[in-house]
């Protein structure tokens, strides 16, 4: 029987998606509803299945181990997470659009438990 998993959202990852469904509820709050829904159940799928996610590969070696997992039903707004010691980190909620690499090249990207909630 396999352990059971622990799914952590690092602080920024939770501000990625407050500002995210903030923008989205802009036209409309049923369909930032939705989305807040929707990233829930990505984290269970990641949880749940934590190799689901595409790996990713960039020029900045802290950011090996890192995979993306799209949100179902909002397929440019990606969750960047790391697996390992049977927790899933949950580090960013990023709109594809945006310049992700850079954006993940200057995050900490550290796995500070003051900068983590559970859950």
């Amino acid at each position: 029987m396999t352990p059971p998993r622990r799914l952590i959202r690092h602080e920024q990852a939770l501000n990625d998606l407050e500002e995210q469904a903030s923008f989205i509820a802009q036209d409309s709050l049923s369909a930032a509803m939705r989305f807040l829904a929707a990233a829930e159940r990505a984290f269970t799928q990641i949880l749940e299945m934590p190799g689901i996610g595409a790996s990713t590969t960039y020029a900045s070696p802290r950011l090996a181990g890192l995979r993306r997992w799209p949100i179902p039903g909002f397929p440019k707004h990606l969750v960047f997470y790391r697996y390992s010691d049977g927790s899933v980190k949950v580090m960013r909620v990023l709109h594809a659009a945006r310049d992700i690499e850079a954006i993940l090249r200057d995050d900490s990207m550290e796995d500070d438990a003051d900068n983590t909630t559970d859950g």
